[in-house]
């Protein structure tokens, strides 16, 4: 099964939980959709999320670390309330909103 499903052009949801057992797995696809937009605009949408914790959290600021080192501008959209939570409770909830976007 694809965890990334096109919604768009540059438009991907993430359609599975974000948790300690699943973000190795994620990792890959992600960094290899990063790669692939090197230099565009690309956006991670987590409205389908089902489940996150703090590794789910790591995994997004790591995808925003090879975004930058990509030159790709990377934004995630519609991200859980639990994924909100755990940005605010970390004092990152700025990556979410945009502010950690590379540019």
């Amino acid at each position: 099964m694809e965890v990334f499903q096109a919604v768009r052009p540059d438009v991907y949801r993430l359609a599975t939980p974000m948790t300690f057992a699943t973000v190795a797995a994620l990792r890959a696809p992600g960094a290899a959709l990063i790669a692939a937009a090197a230099g565009r605009a690309l956006t991670f949408d987590l409205e389908a999320v089902t489940g996150v914790d703090s590794a789910g959290l790591a995994l997004l600021i790591d995808w925003l670390a090879i975004a930058r080192a990509r030159s790709c501008q990377l934004s995630y959209s519609r991200p859980p309330e639990t994924l909100r939570s755990l940005a605010r409770l970390s004092e990152v909830e700025a990556l979410l909103n945009g502010g950690g976007a590379a540019g």
